[in-house]
């Protein structure tokens, strides 16, 4: 289910936004019980002003606007009582677009703050327990941002993490959802599926099964991905070269096809190059020799 994005500084601007999915949640259940879902009128909401982020992508704004005609608003935004009315503690971002597609209501949860402190609490002890996989851990860290509104040091001090360690698992949350069910059913660890958030989907979901099959290290991958941003950086090049680069790129995909690890097609010189094959230890290297004296 889809979350505001809470802070945008440091860290916490390299976790991308609306990620929140519910089956990863470990307080979900509870978070039904201490909140309140209803309708409520957007003219009795207002924006919380200690909230860090004040500053939202006009054109982003409107594309989700369309998407809530269209759709609806897909996830409540999550609100605390205020006054007469009631103040935003997520989704600000949703409350904006709706008033954009021009609504008159917009499903909350209403949390008392007492409500809120526990569901932070459990959130934490939940954690701690440490018997989470990882992309709960890193749901319920996302959770803690963007619905509590603490930085990715507070969590790292509640915790007992670094403010790094805590955004390198956040990073699982940008897997596609195939992928994050591979890392949730263990098939896949949290290091060897970090290095791959970097690389665009459909080159995750092809590695993915020879990663598996093959039983890539998280060095070995961490390597791949390099090469593969290296190769995918050259083909953007202008003129010959970039023409040359993205023959390589197909070379290379069907070099590390055919071997099943990650292949290196470079250029040296004008007709001159070099191909590097990794592999990962002697069993390997024979394997891939073999393959080369066929």
């Amino acid at each position: 289910m889809p979350a505001k994005k809470g802070l945008g500084r440091g860290f916490d601007s390299l976790i991308p936004t609306e990620l929140l999915d519910e089956s990863f949640d470990p307080t979900a259940e509870q978070d039904e019980r201490v909140s309140d879902l209803r309708y409520i009128k957007l003219a009795s909401i207002m924006p919380d002003p200690d909230q860090p982020r004040r500053e939202f992508d006009d054109d982003a704004l409107v594309e989700l606007s369309k998407s809530i005609k269209e759709h609806g608003v897909l996830q409540p935004v999550v609100v605390r009582p205020h006054g007469d009315g009631y103040m935003i503690v997520a989704g600000e971002r949703r409350f904006r677009a709706s008033k954009l597609a021009k609504l008159d209501r917009i499903p909350a949860l209403v949390r008392t703050l007492s409500g809120q402190h526990r569901l932070e609490l459990s959130l934490i002890e939940n954690i701690q327990r440490r018997d989470l996989n990882p992309l709960e851990t890193a749901t319920a860290y996302l959770k803690l941002r963007d619905q509590f509104n603490l930085t990715l040091d507070d969590i790292g001090k509640r915790v007992g993490k670094t403010s790094a360690a805590i955004a390198n698992t956040m990073r699982l949350l940008r897997l596609p959802g195939a992928v994050r069910d591979i890392v949730a059913r263990g098939e896949l660890s949290e290091g060897q599926a970090r290095s791959l958030t970097s690389l665009p989907e459909e080159e995750i979901l092809r590695v993915v099964p020879i990663i598996i099959k093959e039983q890539w290290s998280a060095r070995t991958i961490e390597r791949y991905v390099s090469n593969y941003k290296k190769l995918h950086g050259a083909a953007s090049t202008k003129g010959r070269k970039a023409v040359r680069s993205s023959r390589f790129i197909r070379e290379e995909e069907s070099f590390a096809k055919r071997f099943g690890t990650p292949v290196v097609v470079k250029e040296t010189r004008k007709g001159a190059g070099r191909i590097i094959i990794s592999f990962k230890d002697q069993a390997d290297f024979e394997r891939i020799a073999k393959l080369l004296g066929e």
